[in-house]
């Protein structure tokens, strides 16, 4: 009776234990690979294609690989799915020498290893006013928040360029995952932004409002496209959505972040 009452008990606890397991999320913050010009600093180019590079992404590719990723999501058009699915289906050996975004190099190099079908595109693009901004800034005649503004820009641009010269690729992406550098991409959004215009003017707020909104779209995605069967997935965004998305599981019940820092150790 008592090796009855004792099994009960321990499906019981199996039971308990299964449904309150979390799903675990690798979150890679990254800067662009390819550069494209689209954020308001403008950052210098990181050569990703250089042998050094190359080398680095085998490696925390692997380690990625090891930590077993069932499903990863990129910071491509959700609306735009089948050109990433012909993208990743295209010859890998092509790829990885013309393509230098981070989707190429490090998502679908993952992905691949990883035996995945697909990688799940989960970006929804809002509107981004930075000019409209600016403006509102200037109508309000706000000098002091204009100079903040200049000078955010200056610190970024000037942090990002010079770490990039005696930095390894590696290097670049633990310190785009550490949380300081992560508060500082939200830093400007309220300091700056949020202020922006005069009082009946909340071209900021919009601005900013737009913001999380394009996170929270990301990470509904997230949500909406994680199985049952998916124990771990990785998602590799900007290290400015990942500093957001980071607060979005922290409060989410089912899941739980596991630090890139960790996995690649």
């Amino acid at each position: 009776m008592q090796k009855i009452i004792l099994l009960l008990a321990l499906i019981t606890f199996n039971i308990a234990s299964s449904q309150t397991k979390k799903k675990q999320i690798l979150l890679v913050g990254t800067f662009h690979y390819a550069n494209p010009g689209l954020d308001v600093a403008k950052l210098n180019s990181f050569n990703i294609m250089s042998e050094k590079s190359q080398k680095e992404l085998e490696i925390m590719s692997d380690k990625i690989k090891k930590f077993g990723p069932d499903k990863i999501f990129v910071e491509w058009e959700f609306n735009k799915q089948a050109d990433l699915d012909k993208l990743y289906n295209k010859n890998t050996d092509s790829l990885f020498k013309t393509n230098k975004n981070e989707i190429t190099q490090l998502a679908l190099r993952t992905a691949k290893k990883l035996n995945h079908k697909k990688l799940y595109g989960m970006n929804l693009y809002t509107s981004f006013p930075y000019d409209s901004l600016l403006m509102s800034m200037e109508k309000a005649n706000q000098q002091d928040l204009l100079k903040r503004n200049n000078e955010w820009k200056k610190r970024n641009e000037k942090d990002h360029n010079e770490r990039i010269t005696k930095s390894s690729l590696q290097e670049l992406m633990l310190h785009y995952n550490k949380k300081e550098t992560e508060n500082k991409n939200i830093q400007w959004y309220l300091d700056v932004a949020n202020r922006a215009g005069n009082p009946d003017d909340f071209t900021g707020a919009s601005l900013v409002s737009n913001w999380y909104k394009r996170n929270l779209y990301m990470y509904s995605l997230i949500q909406k496209l994680t199985e049952s069967t998916d124990n771990k997935i990785m998602v590799l965004v900007g290290a400015g959505h990942a500093a957001i998305i980071r607060e979005f599981i922290t409060h989410d019940p089912e899941f739980e972040i596991i630090d890139l820092a960790t996995v690649l150790k």
